[in-house]
């Protein structure tokens, strides 16, 4: 098993459509893909699932630290032609810190000893790319580049000119280039790409930026590169090891069901990987079109998304938040992050001032808002766990009732504490939050929403 980091000189530059445009050409050579994702992001997982048709994970130093970041990089094994993908997030040296870059793709590609391919972008420039460069290239040694992608060129001319500047003044090989008339391009809203599911045509579009990649970037240079460096065994966490033993018994033959349609599609794969290693059945529901929930099942876990651009779906689908509020109040036990906590509230406001009802069982309205309302790290006190996690919302709640908030959240950088407040709604057996959490960072919490 071999792997490559897709990063970028900064957010935007293409890192995106280079690295589901590399997963869908070494698919059409024959190779097995298994795609990554530095950082919490749950939207371009999608893509590459899609794509690659494997589950993408999140390899976030932050909310896993080191030793879990190569735990989910090397449990995939592979008996054929196989490549791991991993495409980075922001600049390779932005991180959660601005001093020190953890949780980085560069410190990620340092945890995991694997090759770096820079995208740049080289429209309106030339010789200047190679300064850009190398600046990349000694503002830290330990990180292996290994190569250069050039984004946006005018043509084939274009890019020669900046490859020779690259190659003349650094130490890295170009590997090729994308022109900036491809055609190919895929619509963002308010938290990044439209999920792939929404996405129209999207396989014919994926199959056009195969062919380009083909066509315009060395593949095999970029598979020798990848052979460089061979995964290391990492054993199973003890915490995890220690969990699902004590827990198994509990959970096996249990059901969950979760939350899976256009409105609610961001969940971890590693959240998931957890709970069917518990032993519990997981059951798609849809809470756009389905009329309710399963009978006999132990939970249900409502994700994040985005509710508010499926509301009047949601809400004109009756039935199904009816009985989703029913169920609850009787003691169902609930687990819900961000889009989830939405939908559980008695109405949705979009932008537009349209207000939705919602399923009513936390008493209180969701707001959106134009602007961002919170965005990155935190940390997270619940009673007596301790955990990191993240938040992404431009979405606000009013009015909210008695309902016990059990989450003391706060903002945390370089040691000072910025910020502080309160969220993870409490009522009957469910708990709902704005906060997405990785379950590997602190596995008590399945307990404390799940066991009952």
């Amino acid at each position: 098993m071999s792997g490559i980091i897709i990063a970028g000189t900064n957010s935007g530059v293409g890192k995106t459509t280079i690295s589901m445009g590399l997963m869908a050409a070494f698919r059409k050579k024959g190779y097995e893909v298994y795609p990554y994702k530095v950082g919490p992001d749950y939207i371009d997982t999608g893509f590459h699932s899609f794509i690659s048709k494997n589950p993408s994970y999140n390899l976030d130093a932050y909310l896993l630290g080191e030793e879990k970041v190569k735990y989910e990089y090397s449990k995939r094994k592979s008996d054929v032609d196989s490549i791991k993908i991993i495409e980075g997030v922001m600049g390779l040296y932005d991180g959660f810190g601005v001093i020190d870059t953890i949780s980085s793709t560069a410190h990620v590609s340092k945890i995991l000893n694997v090759p770096v391919i820079l995208v740049i972008d080289g429209a309106a420039v030339a010789t200047s790319a190679a300064a850009e460069v190398l600046g990349f290239e000694m503002f830290d040694q330990d990180v292996d580049i290994a190569g250069v992608i050039v984004n946006r060129v005018s043509g084939e001319a274009h890019y020669e000119m900046i490859k020779k500047a690259i190659e003349h003044y650094t130490n890295i090989s170009c590997l090729g280039y994308l022109s900036k008339n491809n055609n190919i391009s895929l619509n963002s809203r308010h938290l990044g790409l439209i999920p792939a599911d929404e996405v129209e045509t999207l396989s014919k579009k994926i199959d056009e930026l195969a062919n380009i990649i083909s066509e315009t970037i060395d593949l095999e240079e970029i598979a020798v590169i990848a052979d460089s460096t061979k995964d290391e065994e990492v054993k199973t966490p003890d915490d995890l090891s220690d969990f699902i033993d004590k827990y198994k018994p509990y959970f096996s033959g249990k059901r969950i069901a979760v939350a899976k349609s256009k409105a609610f599609s961001f969940y971890y794969q590693s959240n998931i990987d957890i709970l069917k290693e518990l032993g519990i059945e997981l059951v798609d529901v849809n809470p756009n079109i389905d009329s309710g929930l399963p009978k006999d099942i132990h939970a249900i876990y409502l994700g994040g998304g985005f509710p508010e651009v499926f509301a009047k779906e949601l809400s004109e689908n009756v039935e199904f938040r009816s009985d989703l509020k029913e169920r609850l109040d009787r003691g169902l036990i609930g687990y819900a992050e961000c889009g989830g906590l939405m939908y559980l509230t008695e109405s949705i406001t979009t932008i537009d001032g349209k207000k939705y009802a919602m399923s009513e069982f936390i008493k209180g309205h969701t707001v959106m808002q134009k602007r961002l309302q919170r965005f990155g790290y935190v940390n997270v006190k619940y009673d007596e766990l301790e955990f990191p996690a993240h938040e992404f919302h431009h979405s606000k709640l009013i009015d909210i009732g008695e309902e016990k908030r059990v989450y003391k959240v706060e903002k945390i950088r370089d040691g000072k504490l910025l910020k502080e407040w309160i969220c993870g709604i409490n009522k009957k057996n469910t708990l709902a939050t704005y906060d997405h959490v990785l379950f590997l960072s602190n596995l008590e919490l399945i307990r404390k929403v799940f066991v009952k």
